[in-house]
């Protein structure tokens, strides 16, 4: 018998006019309305249903306990707590074949889900080969990509379904995911950008940026906005760098910015960006890099509108250069690690001015014993939150609210906070840290797995 057939058991009967809809679903009957079954969308198996009930009682053979948890899904938006009970693989395939994955995705791996004070490490997803991780790339809904060596490994948003490739490269040192199948990757020291269909195991695309001199350029960095994507470029010689925007759908270019031509000692624009994040509320793309040498760590951070191409704030860095740096949105700032001093600094974005230096979290006498204390730290924005890595732990910033969002503009409060359980912290030291859906991924140095971090609560 085929999964969707029509039958009139005697007790049922159907109306036309009626919003109220049964279905016999592996011989156990269930009663909905219209409005929920269309609420799945206009082309899904449950419009279908919609559409036959008021012909017939329909008959769908599938598992009538698993269809329980996902008509709770259409109706609330959420599975309800028994759904632990079941296999998550079980409810994928069952959400696949009424055409509501998406709606799962939504219920279990929304980044607005993020339990940022909740977070624990719960699963240690395996790499195959002898490589430790050097590059981790997420979607919004959390699928993974992970580079190791010369190859990329590749998980769904559920982490069940894994998948691997072989790239060109000796070692990725970019990744970005354009999509769950889809990733551009670059190196240091091989030229050009490849598009790789992770899906096929191809090369869909290999894009190039060249100098006056005609030279082939390396990709030191990635970053996207929804609708374009952003390459830092240097070239082969090292005399030139540029930041090329790509449209994200297309791959084709739209503009350049940043473009320096390197002549004598000119140090300031011998630094490439090695690190683009577009911040979306302000529309600006903040790229920074830095440069170790003689007389220690400089650089840059640059804030830039890629419309006009110009450069909106700028801050350059020569007494405690940044370990890394990154934009919080929702908190409306720039936050750092320094390099020496292994302090958290932080930069107020509703005022930006050249007159803005950094404000320090911490002990600021640590900025001249140059003992470079935040070498290696990690720091990602995500929600209200920072996140940076110390060593072996996380730390957790946030902004703690005194009296009125106008009396706290000149004195913010950030207050840290040292993430999991006890049994948690310590090991390596981390080396990537990325977010994606509901969880947060890092991976340690020599060690050939990624960690995932959830909260409690949105395990299944």
């Amino acid at each position: 018998m085929p999964p969707f057939a029509g039958s009139h058991p005697d007790g049922f009967q159907s109306k036309s006019d009626s919003n109220i809809v049964t279905i016999d679903v592996g011989g156990k009957v269930f009663q909905t309305t219209k409005q929920t079954l269309t609420s799945a969308g206009p082309k899904t198996f449950f419009s279908r249903i919609a559409e036959a009930s008021s012909l017939y009682v329909p008959f769908v053979d599938r598992d009538p306990e698993i269809f329980s948890l996902l008509l709770s899904l259409l109706r609330t938006g959420n599975l309800p707590s028994k759904a632990k009970t079941f296999d998550l693989q079980d409810l994928i395939i069952e959400s696949q074949f009424y055409g509501i994955e998406n709606l799962l995705i939504n219920s279990l791996s929304n980044p607005s889900q993020l339990e940022p004070f909740n977070l624990q490490k719960s699963l240690l997803l395996p790499l195959n080969g002898r490589d430790s991780p050097s590059a981790v790339a997420t979607t919004p809904y959390g699928s993974l990509h992970v580079a190791h060596g010369s190859k990329i490994t590749s998980y769904d948003w559920s982490l069940r379904r894994k998948s691997t490739i072989l790239t060109h490269f000796t070692a990725v040192d970019s990744l970005l995911a354009i999509s769950p199948s889809l990733a551009a990757a670059g190196a240091n020291d091989f030229s050009g950008l490849q598009i790789l269909d992770l899906e096929k195991g191809h090369v869909r695309d290999t894009l190039h940026w060249e100098n006056v001199t005609k030279s082939g350029s390396t990709v030191q960095a990635l970053g996207a906005s929804p609708e374009h994507m952003f390459v830092s470029f240097e070239s082969c010689r090292r005399n030139s760098n540029s930041i090329v925007v790509y449209d994200l759908n297309s791959l084709s270019p739209v503009t350049e910015i940043c473009h320096n031509e390197i002549y004598g000692a000119d140090i300031d624009s011998a630094i490439p960006a090695t690190k683009l994040q577009w911040v979306q509320g302000y529309n600006l793309l903040m790229a920074s890099g830095s440069h170790s040498g003689p007389s220690g760590v400089s650089g840059n951070v640059r804030l830039w509108d890629v419309r006009s191409g110009n450069v909106v704030w700028e801050m350059t860095e020569k007494v405690d250069c940044f370990a890394d740096v990154a934009a919080s949105d929702a908190l409306s700032v720039i936050f750092k690690v320094g390099v020496n001093s292994g302090e958290a600094f932080y930069v107020d974005m509703r005022n930006l001015s050249a007159e803005n230096s950094w404000v320090c979290l911490g002990d600021s006498r640590k900025m001249q014993k140059g003992k470079k204390e935040g070498f290696g730290c990690k720091v990602e924005a995500q929600g209200s939150q920072v996140f940076c890595s110390k060593g072996g732990d996380v730390e957790l910033w946030s902004e703690v609210i005194m009296g009125s969002a106008t009396n706290n503009r000149k004195g913010r409060i950030l207050k840290k906070n040292l993430m999991g359980r006890a049994r948690d912290m310590g090991g390596a030291k981390i080396t990537n840290l990325a977010f994606g859906g509901s969880r947060m991924f890092l991976t340690r140095k020599d060690q050939q797995c990624v960690e995932v971090w959830q909260g409690s609560s949105r395990e299944l």
